[in-house]
C-alpha cells in the first residue's frame, strides 16, 4: 500500500508534522511498512494553550507525546484512532474514533494527543488558587465524550493533501457533531535535520454542539456571571498552523507547533468567548520505539 510521501519521512516523523490542536482527531498518513511491523513515538514537552475555547487566560501544561502505527493501517495518535481503509496511492479514508475531554469550571480537563497534552492545575500563588481557575463558575460541568465518524483525505501531490473528518457524539447529551475541513503542506526542508509543515482549515458544527460549549441556559445564567446564550450551528472557527520538527538522532525528535484559531458565527457572539482568536503553542521530545 503505498502512499504519496517523502521518503525521508517515517510514519512517526509525518504524522507528528501533521498533528494539530487540542482535542483535534488525528489522522496521520499511511505508511508502507512490513507486515507485522510497527511505528510508535512516545515522548514528553510542555504546552501553552487557552483554558477552553475563547478563554482570555490561558494555562501551562504537561504534554505526553503518543503515536502508533500499525503495518495493518490501524493507528493511535493521542486521543484518537482509527484505520486506514484505502489502498489507493492518492486518497485515505477509515473509521475514526476520538475522546473529547471534559470541561469544568476551571476550564478543559485532561487532554493527550499526538503532538499535546494533560491539562494542569491552574497556577499557584501563596498556596492559593489564582481567581482565573473559575472562570466558568456556575456553568454545567461537560463530561469526557467518545465520538465515533470517518475521514477521507486526498493527495493532491505529494506534498500537498485535502483532509476531512465528521464526528458525532460530542456534547451534554452526546448529540453534537463537527465537520473539519483542511489543507496541509507537507514536510517542507529546511536542512538534512529539520522539517517544517503547515497547515489551514475550519470547523462546521451543529446546533448541539455550539449549545453545549457555546451556550448559556437559562439556568446557568442565574448561577454564573453570564447573560442567557443560545447559539446556532454553522461555521465555528477557522485556523492556521505550523509546526518544525528537529531530527536529533536516529530515534530522537525535537517537535514545536505553532496554532492560531479564530472563532466565527454564533461561536464567537458567545458570552463565553472573551477572546476570538487564540494561540496554542507546544514542543516536546520524542522517542521513536
Amino acid at each position: 500500500m503505498n502512499k504519496l510521501l517523502p521518503p525521508v519521512l517515517s510514519a512517526g516523523v509525518l504524522a507528528a508534522l501533521l498533528a494539530g490542536g487540542i482535542a483535534r482527531a488525528q489522522t496521520p498518513a499511511v505508511n508502507p511498512m512490513p507486515d507485522g511491523s510497527r511505528d510508535m513515538y512516545v515522548g514528553l514537552g510542555v504546552q501553552s494553550a487557552p483554558r477552553y475555547e475563547g478563554a482570555g487566560s490561558r494555562k501551562l501544561s504537561a504534554l505526553p507525546v503518543l503515536q502508533v502505527e500499525w503495518s495493518k493501517g490501524i493507528f493511535i495518535s493521542g486521543m484518537s484512532a482509527g484505520m486506514h481503509l484505502s489502498k489507493s496511492p492518492t486518497v485515505e479514508y477509515g473509521p475514526l474514533l476520538a475522546l473529547k475531554p471534559g470541561r469544568d469550571e476551571s476550564g478543559t480537563g485532561i487532554v493527550i494527543d499526538g503532538v499535546n497534552g494533560v491539562a494542569g492545575l491552574a497556577p499557584k500563588l501563596g498556596g492559593q488558587m489564582l481567581l482565573m481557575s473559575g472562570r466558568l463558575d456556575g456553568m454545567d460541568e461537560i463530561g469526557a465524550r467518545l465520538q465515533a465518524g470517518g475521514f477521507y483525505n486526498v493527495y493532491l501531490s505529494p506534498q500537498w493533501r485535502l483532509t476531512s473528518s465528521l464526528l458525532a457524539g460530542a456534547g451534554r447529551d452526546h448529540d453534537g457533531a463537527r465537520l473539519e475541513l483542511g489543507v496541509q503542506r507537507l514536510a517542507l526542508a529546511a536542512g538534512e535535520r529539520h522539517r517544517v509543515s503547515l497547515t489551514a482549515g475550519l470547523g462546521v458544527v451543529n446546533r448541539q454542539y455550539n449549545e453545549s460549549y457555546f451556550g448559556v441556559s437559562a439556568a446557568e445564567s442565574l448561577r454564573s456571571r453570564f447573560r442567557a446564550y443560545e447559539p446556532g450551528g454553522g461555521l465555528q472557527d477557522v485556523q492556521v498552523g505550523a509546526r518544525w520538527n528537529w531530527v536529533l538522532g536516529p530515534s530522537w525528535m525535537l517537535t514545536s507547533s505553532l496554532q492560531a484559531k479564530r472563532l466565527l458565527g454564533d461561536a464567537s457572539h458567545s458570552p463565553l468567548a472573551e477572546r476570538s482568536t487564540n494561540l496554542t503553542v507546544s514542543t516536546a521530545f520524542a522517542y521513536r520505539f
